[in-house]
């Protein structure tokens, strides 16, 4: 599969792309310090005012969210021209795939062939699948009457296929020799692939909040109202994502049409294309990130320096721009909730709740089935070598890609179905979505495991006999569970209202801005100038938008799930709307 242009990417290419790193970066950058010092000032204020129950009922796990190293022998499609070959791979505990000519260079320290962070890749199985795919991406041009090379992908065995897809990157071909090997490289690397979407909204860090913000923000400037999954990855990733989003219609039509070859020749030449450009990018956008970086952190140092000691004073202003706020948008946005939003809400609301109970449920059948191996190896009267080989899997299980592949796929059975209730919504994000479903399972499970494993030790003693240990692990079992169940329950809520924001929010806003002309108090402006970008009247609109909206899916909730009680609220959740002397509050709603 020859057919690529004789050079990736030629000087002026490169220099076009710099120029438009520049400008991304020339216009995000201003928009990123703004959210910055608004999450500071988030911060703080959650600090001061702490708005929940402190704490979860499960002790938090310790361990890092960490992907199973996983190694094995591959055939690949490498080379120039691409043929099939033999290769060592090895998928990181950070998500990194890397190749290898053959095992010895791996083993004795060698340099890998290639590699890649798998952010945004999606896996495939299926040889016609793939074909289907890669036959889309360059349709046959009319009257081309080049000789189609020989396709390498027609002579690679169907039985055990792997696929690598990425929408803007080189695709990875790969087959195993055993169905066996396919299904554990399959579940490893989705494994890889989540941990490397999620890593930003795991982050309980200010400056990641701040950056998704800002890149909301960035591309609502720019019309794109409506969540979507660009924003999986790092922060360099992230924003590679948005600018070949916004680069590939012109990339289509000025490069498409100039590449040598024809059917999946040509298709091959085109994600290599599209490769060259994504590397080129993001290595601008690394580059300009970490001249940033600096900056970034001697201004979160001022922020906490100039906005702690009148923090009080500013959240006073602020709710008191809120309530003006709010008496200009009440009647528009009120008129679109219930013209636009009310007929949905609940729908997606039951399918959220129910998507998110689902997977609980299966940790919870999980969790249960571990630690009643582990009272059966204790009954038994192993040697202490094997009870400790237990208890070490038993500690392992939320990172045991098999095991929790039950969970995770409760996360995928409603996709289909939530996507056709979110679309109109403009809400594209379902692997995002999905993702956070799967993070929340795989939590609870190491929160729950570590829980039991502390409270075992707590309770065991060396003078215990077999009998009386097991009883003790029983009373232990029974803890971990209702533990579990309280947090499990507070997690569904969260979850949910997480989501049913980020569907009908970015919607809302869309729908508003037209007509919306947003008031700006004279007698506010210069103290609302003092507060740097900590306080910005486009952000408290958009705070008041929310609040509004928060209202009607907090009732929403409870009509549901039959509380407004939320004991726990894990690392990365949306948290309440933060106002300050009831600027948040409906009058006209009570209860």
């Amino acid at each position: 599969m020859g057919g690529r242009p004789s050079s990736p990417l030629d000087k002026r290419q490169q220099q076009h792309l710099k120029g438009q790193v520049d400008t991304l970066l020339r216009n995000f950058l201003p928009c990123y310090r703004g959210q910055l010092a608004a999450a500071v000032l988030w911060q703080i204020s959650r600090e001061l005012n702490p708005q929940e129950p402190a704490g979860c009922h499960l002790f938090r796990s310790k361990k890092l969210p960490r992907v199973r190293e996983h190694r094995g022998g591959l055939t690949q499609l490498r080379g120039q021209p691409p043929r099939w070959q033999p290769s060592f791979c090895v998928l990181r505990g950070d998500g990194r795939l890397e190749w290898f000519n053959h095992r010895e260079e791996y083993e004795s320290g060698g340099k890998p062939l290639g590699s890649t962070a798998l952010t945004g890749y999606t896996v495939l199985t299926s040889h016609q699948e793939y074909l289907r795919l890669l036959d889309a991406l360059c349709p046959d041009r009319s009257g081309d009457n080049e000789q189609e090379e020989p396709d390498p992908l027609l002579d690679m065995p169907e039985s055990f296929p792997l696929f690598l897809q990425h929408s803007s990157r080189q695709h990875l071909c790969f087959f195993a020799t055993t169905g066996e090997a396919q299904r554990a490289w399959k579940l490893a690397l989705q494994g890889g692939i989540r941990l490397r979407g999620t890593v930003l909204q795991r982050s309980p860090a200010p400056a990641a909040r701040a950056f998704l913000d800002a890149v909301r923000l960035y591309r609502q400037h720019q019309g794109h109202f409506g969540d979507d999954d660009v924003t999986l990855g790092s922060d360099a990733e992230v924003l590679t994502a948005v600018l070949m989003q916004e680069l590939l219609p012109a990339l289509r039509s000025q490069t498409l049409p100039g590449l040598r070859g024809v059917g999946r020749a040509r298709a091959w030449a085109w994600t290599e294309f599209l490769d060259a450009v994504h590397a080129a990018i993001l290595a601008g956008v690394s580059a300009e990130l970490r001249a940033f970086q600096p900056e970034k952190e001697e201004l979160q140092a001022t922020l906490e320096r100039t906005i702690r000691p009148d923090v009080d004073q500013t959240l006073r202003l602020r709710a008191r721009v809120a309530r003006r706020l709010r008496a200009e948008v009440q009647g528009p946005l009120e008129s679109c909730l219930r013209r636009e939003v009310d007929a949905q809400l609940a729908r997606v609301t039951q399918k959220l709740l129910s998507t998110m109970g689902a997977a609980l449920a299966a940790v919870r059948t999980l969790l249960a089935q571990g630690m009643d191996r582990l009272f059966r190896h204790l009954r038994g009267s192993p040697s202490g070598a094997r009870l400790r080989k237990e208890v070490y899997s038993f500690g392992e299980m939320p990172w045991d890609p098999e095991l929790m592949q039950i969970c995770y796929r409760e996360a995928e059975r409603n996709r289909e179905r939530l996507q056709q209730l979110a679309a109109p919504f403009g809400f594209l994000g379902m692997q995002s979505l999905v993702f956070r479903v799967q993070d929340i399972a795989q939590q609870l499970m190491a929160d729950a495991a570590a829980t039991f494993l502390q409270l075992a030790d707590q309770c065991l003693t060396a003078a215990l006999d077999c009998q009386q240990a097991t009883k003790q692990l029983e009373k232990v079992r029974g803890r971990v569970l209702k533990k579990f169940e309280s947090d499990g329950g507070s997690a569904k809520r969260q979850f949910a209202r997480e989501w049913l924001v980020r569907i009908f929010l970015p919607f809302v806003l869309g729908q508003l801005e037209p007509g919306c002309k947003l008031p700006y108090p004279e007698d506010e402006g210069d103290i609302l100038a003092g507060c740097g970008q900590a306080l910005t009247v486009k952000g408290i609109y958009e705070d008041v938008i929310r609040g509004i909206l928060l209202q009607r899916i907090d009732r929403e909730l409870k009509k549901a799930l039959g509380t407004s009680d939320v004991s726990c609220a894990p690392d990365g959740f949306l948290d309440a709307p933060w106002d300050q002397d009831g600027a948040g509050k409906d009058p006209n709603v009570h209860g």
